[in-house]
């Protein structure tokens, strides 16, 4: 009826008027969003497809230009004057200036955020290393250089050269840990990094771009180090921290957290010294050992995923990744390269003639 030749608008003050007449229960921002999308085409009408994806709370590349036209409809002071605040949306507001750089998604996303759901996954994830750590060091009394263990090499969650056909070692590695001083590292950057960013980007995004940058880690170790088993969470760690680091210095002049030059140079510093031990550790053993000690690469690995699929995730705030040309290359070619690794642990062990260490 409001839309008789089927064009896909109608005006706003009918929009508006219907929204008043039926007392519909929407969400006043999604509202505010809308009409802002509305003012800023020439006819000032509301199109029926951006209220679907509005209400649907799909991610829209019309984000920034709703936001741009309606800032008017955020508070101004919603950020750097506001007082009173709680605990918990003074860490909001640290959230907002830590992790985007563009003061207008800082003000939209403090203004729209809701405490559900809560960011689950990487709580989850370190709480599990913590557990899984705790059970093996008081079952094999040994709190560092674990591997260094008979018993240690034989769970079913280390990834070994040995046991590929085990499929999932490729993941549950990242249970496993070295010592004290490797969890503690990992630990401390999944709360200190990867909550923050789940809480801007969702679980989705997060748990993808973390559990990429695991199977690249195992994958690459499988291609690169043939005969090294692997432990850690290393690779889902540098996934993160790059793509941070990287979105950091992309946007560099509209970042507003405190000391950011100190802090890059302090985050690069802890970054390159556990891949300096790492490699140490693998090449040059404090202690005999019966066999190689976990490699290093998954460092390297989940390093170059966070750069690459890690800092388009990180820069699409609010916006679909599937309307992105770059993000589908990005994901076809990370998709070659775990059919190449596939076919490689099939084939190229014995091709090669690999020596595998029991």
């Amino acid at each position: 009826q409001l839309d008789p030749e089927n064009t896909g608008f109608i005006g706003v003050d009918t929009f508006a008027s219907l929204v008043h007449s039926h007392e519909l229960p929407l969400d006043p921002a999604k509202l505010d969003m809308l009409v802002a999308l509305a003012q800023g085409n020439d006819e000032g009408q509301v199109c029926y497809q951006e209220l679907v994806d509005l209400i649907s709370s799909k991610r829209s590349s019309s984000f920034k230009r709703a936001i741009a036209n309606g800032q008017r409809a955020l508070p101004r002071d919603v950020l750097l004057d506001e007082t009173g605040l709680g605990i918990y949306k003074r860490f909001v507001r640290y959230v907002a200036y830590e992790i985007l750089p563009c003061e207008m998604d800082r003000r939209w996303y403090f203004y729209q955020h809701r405490t559900c759901p809560p960011p689950v996954f990487m709580a989850a994830v370190t709480l599990t290393q913590i557990i899984v750590f705790l059970c093996y060091g008081a079952r094999l009394n040994k709190w560092v250089l674990q591997t260094y263990h008979p018993e240690y090499m034989k769970s079913p969650l280390v990834y070994h050269p040995g046991h590929r056909a085990r499929a999932w070692r490729f993941l549950t590695y990242m249970f496993m840990h070295v010592g004290l001083e490797q969890l503690g590292f990992n630990a401390l950057l999944q709360l200190m990094i990867g909550v923050p960013l789940e809480m801007v980007h969702g679980i989705l995004r997060i748990s993808f771009l973390y559990l990429a940058g695991v199977l690249a880690g195992s994958l690459t170790v499988s291609i690169t180090d043939m005969r090294a088993p692997l432990v850690g969470g290393s690779g889902g760690v540098y996934a993160l921290c790059s793509a941070h680091l990287a979105n950091v210095v992309m946007n560099w002049a509209g970042m507003r957290c405190p000391y950011k030059l100190l802090r890059m140079v302090l985050a690069l510093v802890c970054m390159s010294s556990e891949v300096g031990r790492a490699v140490w550790l693998r090449f040059s053993p404090p202690l005999p050992a019966s066999g190689p000690q976990p490699s290093f690469m998954a460092h390297l690995a989940g390093a170059i995923v966070g750069i690459s699929m890690g800092l388009t995730i990180l820069r699409s705030y609010e916006e679909s990744l599937q309307d992105q040309c770059g993000w589908w290359v990005l994901l076809l070619s990370y998709g070659t390269f775990l059919l190449f690794a596939v076919f490689w642990n099939i084939f190229a062990y014995d091709l090669l003639g690999a020596q595998i260490p029991p």
